[in-house]
């Protein structure tokens, strides 16, 4: 990485209009963090995992990975699955959502979070964000239960944390389970206790580029036993003994269950523990990171960091968004914003995800097990644009800033100048783009 001198203000041409950049990133791969996600320590294990022909099933490696996980959640049940979304579908298998249910899920997350519960049949009506927060909104979500709501799922997005003292006192009023979609957010807490242990499930992806990650795999975690093992049941054929399932309801079925296999490879779980372990590490790097760039942009007009929840500690820190607004950077277009950060040497992004009421398959519906069986045919009324306003006006105006665990010194000033640089020219920029 080439670093050019420390720019601000108007005192030089944006790069984007033909100006010096503030630094040059020299390779499209990341080289201005000193972190390593995978080790000599990870691909040790695994090659002793192998020799041990710990390749299948509950072996000693994952069983413990599993406890740790448990404690480390403080939740008295934890499982490996094969990847987030077959934690997800467990969970929601685990809560009794089915045929004719409806699952209540903020429109602004990954499909998989909403994908599991249509091959339950299962239709998911989706809520408004908040737009300060970009996390599920509390009041729409009550405003959104009907009879047929028989689960709410919150994602605590990008590494932030919902609000769990509303979004589970609106679940223990109508009595509708709560789960939480810890994907991103991994070692985030709320009031001082692990996401996904507030809910009544919470899910974990283990996907590559997570912050605790096992190539592909998942977690699912509890203190519900009944739930626990409804999700046992589903997932882990031939495994469910070695589960110690806690009380007598399903041990007629071992080991077969329903004959389903979620299973995670025990290489990837291994590999997971040793990541575990260096959590707290890369949490409190890439906390720094974000603290040290929102600090930074506290006078500049136009830019917003997200509002956190009283009690809320993000961690995980999947993704770093800021909100834009436009009217307060001189008329300067959120496009154009990014583009501009881009040419000075920041890799920002925009939205980071779809909306998904404006897929296809929600917004027309489909006809999932054929001859119109399904959540999304019949009376399915499908999803327009103006459904969810709050949500479709914000994620335009979503920026993604580069996150960061262990910076080469200088990085977050780099990044802080050429963020006012543009910021100050916004005017300018807006005119010259027309």
């Amino acid at each position: 990485m080439e670093v050019q001198p420390k720019v601000t203000g108007r005192s030089e041409e944006l790069a984007l209009l033909g100006g010096r950049p503030v630094f040059v990133q020299t390779a499209e791969k990341v080289e201005d963090d000193r972190w390593r996600q995978m080790t000599e320590e990870e691909a040790q294990l695994a090659y002793d995992m192998t020799l041990r022909n710990e390749i299948s099933g509950g072996t000693p490696t994952v069983r413990q990975v599993e406890e740790d996980f448990a404690k480390f959640c403080r939740t008295k049940h934890c499982m490996s699955v094969c990847n987030g979304s077959a934690a997800l579908y467990c969970a929601y298998f685990g809560v009794g959502l089915g045929p004719g249910d409806e699952i209540i899920c903020p429109t602004y997350t990954w499909i998989c979070t909403a994908g599991p519960a249509l091959l339950l049949g299962a239709r998911p009506v989706f809520c408004e964000i908040d737009p300060t927060t970009l996390l599920a909104d509390p009041e729409d979500i009550r405003r959104r239960i009907t009879p047929r709501t028989k689960a709410i799922v919150v994602v605590h997005l990008w590494g932030w944390v919902c609000d769990m003292d509303a979004v589970m006192a609106i679940g223990r009023e109508h009595g509708i389970p709560v789960i939480e979609d810890c994907s991103h957010a991994h070692g985030a807490k709320y009031r001082g206790q692990p996401v996904g242990s507030i809910g009544d499930v919470g899910a974990f992806s283990l996907q590559g580029s997570k912050p605790v990650s096992a190539g592909e795999a998942g977690m699912v975690v509890g203190n519900n036993s009944e739930y626990f093992e409804r999700a046992v049941l589903v997932s882990q054929v031939n495994r469910m003994g070695g589960l110690d399932l806690v009380t007598e309801r399903y041990q007629d079925y071992q080991p077969l269950g329903l004959g389903m296999k979620f299973r995670s490879h025990p290489l990837g779980v291994g590999i997971a523990g040793v990541q575990l372990k260096r959590l707290t590490e890369l949490n409190e790097g890439r906390r720094r990171w974000v603290e040290t760039i929102e600090g930074g942009l506290a006078d500049v007009p136009g830019l917003s960091p997200l509002r956190r929840y009283e009690g809320a500690e993000p961690a995980g820190f999947y993704g770093f968004p800021v909100i834009h607004h436009p009217e307060q950077m001189g008329g300067l277009s959120t496009e154009r914003f990014v583009e501009a950060l881009k040419a000075e040497g920041v890799r920002a992004n925009l939205s980071g995800y779809g909306l998904l009421h404006r897929l296809l398959l929600f917004e027309k519906g489909f006809d999932i097990f054929t001859r119109e069986r399904g959540p999304l045919c019949g009376d399915y009324p499908g999803y327009k644009e103006g459904d969810l306003p709050v949500s479709e006006e914000v994620h335009k105006r979503i920026v993604f800033l580069p996150a960061r665990t262990d910076p080469v010194e200088g990085l977050a000033e780099q990044h802080l100048a050429a963020i006012h640089k543009v910021a100050a020219a916004g005017d300018r920029l807006a005119a010259a783009a027309g």
